[in-house]
């Protein structure tokens, strides 16, 4: 393992190859979503996508607080399933 200037763990794959891994998150007012990634890891729960929904008391929505989390894979799926069915060309009434 290498450590870089900024104290993150590194793995050298290959000449010029770095694997870090990789955590990015995001919240909007009603929900929550976060990444974690490691290429290199191969246990169950390395791999996963969440989305959270957020309290919010004074709104219909989201009173509760439910979670979902699934595989990259699982979220790659999803991503392609939204992306098809989500147009919104001129042709499409909503």
């Amino acid at each position: 393992m290498i450590l870089l200037l900024v104290g993150k763990p590194i793995t050298l794959l290959k000449t010029g190859e770095y694997s870090m891994p990789y955590t990015k998150s995001k919240s909007t007012k009603r929900f929550s979503f976060g990444i974690n990634r490691n290429t290199t890891a191969k246990k169950a729960g390395s791999n996963i996508v969440t989305i959270a929904t957020l309290p919010h008391e004074d709104s219909q929505y989201s009173v509760g607080q439910t979670s979902l989390t699934m595989t990259v894979r699982e979220a790659q799926a999803l991503r392609t399933f939204l992306n098809e069915n989500l147009d919104y060309s001129a042709d499409v009434s909503i």
